[in-house]
């Protein structure tokens, strides 16, 4: 997540950052689904799905 998309994301609410996070698992568990099955061809994704996820949850820790 580059700097401007982390400031972006400090200034969303919790409730806001909750949604992205379902929308990145959503994501996340269909790519799974999908490289289990040989369809996937860019495995890195996963890998920066999953580092989004980690970001948004930081995010919603500090704001407690």
């Amino acid at each position: 997540m580059k700097q401007k998309e982390w400031q972006e994301h400090k200034n969303k609410t919790a409730v806001e950052l909750d949604k992205e996070m379902h929308g990145l698992r959503e994501r996340l568990n269909q790519l799974r689904f999908d490289l289990a099955a040989g369809k996937v061809k860019n495995i890195r994704e996963i890998r920066h799905l999953k580092k989004g996820i980690a970001q948004i949850l930081t995010i919603l820790k500090e704001k407690k």
